[in-house]
């Protein structure tokens, strides 16, 4: 499953600095302008309104309770301009651009009904403010009544938007100006922050590397000193431990080397002994014939298990080296056949004129251990195929059996690993493999091991055509 790509830690960061100011500067500036266009409207309005009843109470008493055209012109001239302002009795209106039916119907009915009323509208993209009231009349009893005289005024409030709009754009310069300034606060603050992520990060890779002396410099005494405190503490363990286990590596590689080479003399004189009960084991009774035979056999496992200490311990002391000769790749497969007494028993695909530059002894080391662990292990037929390109040798060894378990592919060139816990003692050292796969790693070359589709295990060894060349 391909992961989905992801953010870095910086563009996260700065990305919620900057949804945080947004959402702060929008809440923020939002809630002053709405404040201030209510306060600018609502200021204007209750001015309008003081003004037009104002001067509406200069016109009391009223001279005529039933005016005419003439009479309503002077009410709202008192009023107000003619432009703006309309006086209305029954039928009759004053003359002037205003028309009565242009006055919203709810502020008709509620002046009708006798109240004071108010209304903003939007005419012709532009903001009004519309107030209409009735004139009273004041009986004897000292009751109010409504005379039937109606007076509307409307105002422009395009001075009031104005304003409110450049309260708007004030409002946005602010914001985007504290979104600038909080982007950079963000990225000084980022920096601080991810610099010791960043030291920390490259010091795990060193760390990873191997370069176990890495250290962090520790600064001030937050979160992240602490955790940089914690990695060298960790870095200062780790690599105490590495350097106790590679000691005792050391110790143990050179404890196994001396005993191989101190055991290869009391060998010797027992190999010398069991040739001789080899040889005399058939004129001896069974039971000590078979017993001489078993020494004998015994004596070859043990030789071989020191030979093969005594190699590997070679390649941990660095001191395994090449023997470089131009080869015929098919003879010398041939011959490791030959010498073993295997060319019955392999099939092989060798074509003519194949040639290169290798130590022939460790290819023939590694060829005697790849399939002699097929015809032990294996199935037949075990098969050597050979191919070449103008810069690799490539050798495959394959047998024809149940092949090799999925979890234990990984593990068969680990020394002393059997695929098979029951396998019996003498069956090998364990060290086969890991010695071919050094002497192919000395080669510069790989050695790998898959599991045939039909069937059968297959060992494939890689080698450079050219060892002096360098080619890899």
């Amino acid at each position: 499953m391909t992961p989905r790509p992801s953010l870095g830690l910086r563009a996260r960061l700065l990305f919620a600095f900057a949804l945080l100011c947004v959402v702060t500067a929008v809440a923020v500036a939002g809630g002053i302008y709405v404040q201030a266009r209510n306060a600018i409207l609502q200021r204007t309005q209750d001015a309008a309104m003081q003004a037009m009843t104002s001067r509406l109470q200069a016109l009391y008493p009223l001279r005529n309770p039933a005016p005419d055209e003439q009479e309503l012109q002077e009410i709202a001239r008192a009023v107000g301009e003619e432009e703006s302002v309309v006086a209305v009795y029954e039928e009759a209106r004053s003359p002037g651009p205003l028309d009565p039916s242009m006055i919203p119907a709810a502020i008709r009915r509620a002046v009708a009904e006798g109240d004071f009323a108010w209304q903003r509208v939007i005419r012709q993209g532009s903001p009004f403010l519309v107030i209409g009231t009735p004139l009273l009349v004041v009986e004897d009893g000292g009751e109010t009544r409504a005379s039937g005289i109606e007076v509307y005024n409307v105002r422009s409030l395009a001075p009031e938007q104005r304003s409110i709009d450049d309260l708007a754009t004030l409002a946005w310069l602010t914001g985007t100006a504290a979104l600038a300034f909080a982007i950079v606060l963000a990225s000084l603050a980022i920096r601080g922050v991810l610099r010791p992520v960043r030291e920390l990060g490259r010091a795990a890779r060193l760390l990873g590397e191997g370069q176990l002396q890495t250290r962090i410099e520790v600064r001030g005494a937050d979160e992240l000193a602490d955790v940089a405190r914690t990695f060298n503490e960790t870095a200062a363990e780790l690599e105490r431990h590495v350097r106790q286990l590679r000691e005792m590596e050391a110790d143990a590689r050179r404890f196994v080397a001396d005993v191989s080479h101190e055991l290869r003399t009391p060998l010797a004189a027992l190999t010398a002994v069991a040739d001789v009960l080899d040889e005399e084991a058939a004129e001896l009774p069974e039971p000590a014939g078979r017993a001489a035979r078993l020494v004998s056999q015994e004596t070859l496992n043990l030789t071989g298990l020191v030979n093969d200490l005594i190699e590997i311990s070679r390649f941990d002391s660095g001191v395994a080296a090449l023997a470089p000769n131009d080869v015929d790749m098919a003879e010398l497969v041939r011959a490791t056949l030959r010498t073993r007494g295997w060319s019955e028993q392999v099939e092989t695909d060798l074509p003519a004129g194949v040639t290169a530059r290798l130590d022939p002894r460790r290819v023939d080391v590694v060829l005697a251990n790849l399939v002699g662990n097929a015809l032990r292990h294996g199935e037949p037929p075990v098969s050597v195929r050979l191919a070449a390109d103008p810069h690799w040798i490539t050798l495959e060894v394959r047998d024809h059996g149940p092949g090799l378990d999925e979890a234990v592919l990984p593990h068969v060139f680990d020394r002393f690993f059997k695929a098979s816990a029951a396998r019996a003692r003498s069956e090998g050292s364990g060290l086969g493999l890991a010695i071919a796969m050094e002497n192919a790693r000395l080669h510069r070359g790989d050695l790998t091991v898959t599991n045939a589709r039909d069937g059968g295990a297959l060992f494939t060894l890689r080698l450079p055509r050219d060892l002096d060349g360098g080619r890899e």
